[in-house]
């Protein structure tokens, strides 16, 4: 978990002084999807059982939605924020292909943020707190247990330190101020077990509705005392602007649109789930922790984010600041590594692809070696040569079908940690797979040099179609 070495970098910024500005706010955010016809407002009053989730859920990737009074409450409800590529890079002000970069970049080169003491997030203040009444909470997938929070950055200090965390977790409601809350074994499980150890609760904000790059800021595989928001400061290329909790020492986004803050109790578990999750199925119901929460302050006119489960909103989050940690930690072992891609088939988490220049033999079966212990998610890794676009499925699955052989190619490592939420291990323990599809470097070069038609790529389709385009083919050879 410990996978990228933050430290200063002598590298200087990646944007020219012409290069577009990264997106700062939400609301500048909404305004660049609309400007380009990536917002779908959705018609009033949907329902935020299902309805709101299945209409989300088929815009995915190609618009943003926006829901003005969905199930009849006063405040909007967006999704599909970041669900494509491509709108992430321009989050960034940088070109796809620099994306992983700049984002190792702002790891690296991390920004303190500067406290204010005003903020549009404590505009709005509730201390009787009814979670199901002052927020429009969906219920997304069919076997969900109930409505849930999807896309709440979770903060909490580690008790010890004072340093501050920031992840997404799912949060089911389960009273009036109650939330169950599924902590997987990373930096706010490490956190509550300090404080539990006490007896002492261990405080925590949730914050809803916040900018792109804050938003993909969380997801950053950082050491265990490393504030993610100085991440997004560094995207922002400016301190990002906190203010601290009314009930707390957590300091939170002073832009957010909504936030949460209680306690996670200490020794207390209660039933949450099932919920769908990034792997297409159910995360299963069992005895979890609970946050009691005791005030909810948001702006004038916030707007309540959630995130489809298993919706490619929730894919892209994980995957693009993984795909950056996994390319850093594999490059400081194996220097030749170009790039790796954590393909949507394997739900961003599960299957990497990286591209090699290959210098010797043995070295891809390495490479898949470093590639597991660089994340606990990873389970399968697929080895390729320069000439192979990992990113696109269909030249990986042609370099496995044309330089892989099992009996001298494949690499299984059995009784291994992995995914808890992947159906197929035994309670997160499972097998690892690595195949080599790289060519033999002292191969005839003949054997596996690539066909290739001359010119095929310059070829200007539109000038070589005949100007008569309606005319019938007998016409045009004179039939």
């Amino acid at each position: 978990m410990t996978d990228l070495q933050i430290k200063p970098s002598a590298k200087p910024p990646l944007a020219g002084a012409n290069a577009p500005r990264p997106i700062t706010t939400l609301r500048d955010w909404l305004d660049h999807l609309a400007a380009r016809d990536r917002l779908a407002v959705i018609k009033p009053e949907v329902s935020l059982r299902f309805e709101l989730a299945a209409i989300a859920k088929r815009f995915d990737g190609a618009k943003a939605t926006l829901f003005p009074r969905p199930g009849g409450h006063p405040m909007p409800v967006l999704s599909g924020l970041v669900s494509d590529r491509q709108w992430i890079a321009e989050a960034m002000g940088v070109e796809p292909a620099e994306v992983l970069e700049r984002f190792q970049d702002a790891a690296l080169n991390p920004l303190p943020w500067r406290e204010v003491r005003d903020a549009p997030a404590q505009e709005v203040v509730h201390r009787d707190v009814d979670l199901g009444k002052l927020l429009p909470l969906p219920t997304h997938n069919e076997h969900d247990n109930g409505a849930y929070i999807t896309a709440g950055l979770l903060i909490a200090r580690n008790p010890v330190t004072g340093v501050q965390n920031a992840s997404i977790h799912r949060l089911q409601l389960s009273g009036p101020n109650r939330l169950g809350v599924l902590l997987l074994p990373r930096h706010t499980h490490a956190f509550y077990e300090m404080a539990e150890r006490t007896g002492q609760p261990l405080d925590v904000a949730i914050v809803v509705g916040v900018d792109p790059l804050t938003l993909l800021s969380s997801q950053a595989i950082a050491p265990i005392d490393f504030d993610e928001l100085t991440i997004a400061g560094a995207l922002h290329g400016a301190p990002l602007a906190v203010i601290k909790c009314l009930n707390s020492e957590l300091r939170v986004p002073a832009e957010a649109e909504i936030v949460i803050e209680g306690q996670l109790l200490p020794q207390v578990r209660e039933p949450e789930g099932p919920f769908g999750e990034f792997p297409q199925y159910y995360g299963e119901r069992a005895k979890r922790h609970v946050i009691d929460v005791s005030v909810v302050t948001h702006r004038k006119d916030a707007m309540f984010h959630t995130i489809v489960g298993g919706g490619l909103e929730h894919l892209l989050l994980g995957g693009i600041p993984r795909e950056a940690t996994l390319l850093a930690h594999l490059q400081r072992s194996f220097p030749n590594v170009r790039d790796v891609h954590l393909a949507r088939g394997g739900v961003c988490r599960y299957h990497l692809y990286v591209q090699i220049a290959k210098r010797q033999e043995g070295e891809a079966k390495n490479v898949m070696l470093g590639a597991f212990a660089g994340h606990y998610d990873v389970k399968h890794v697929i080895v390729v040569d320069e000439d192979v676009d990992i990113h696109n499925p269909a030249e990986v699955e042609w370099a496995v079908a044309t330089r892989f052989q099992a009996d001298r190619d494949l690499v299984i490592v059995p009784e291994s940690q992995g995914s808890r939420l992947d159906p197929s291990t035994r309670n997160g323990v499972g097998a690892k797979m690595g195949l080599d599809a790289t060519r033999p470097l002292d191969a005839d070069e003949m054997k596996f040099k690539r066909i290739r038609v001359p010119g095929e790529d310059e070829v200007d389709l539109a000038r070589v179609i005949s100007a008569s385009a309606s005319q019938s083919w007998r016409d045009a050879i004179g039939a």
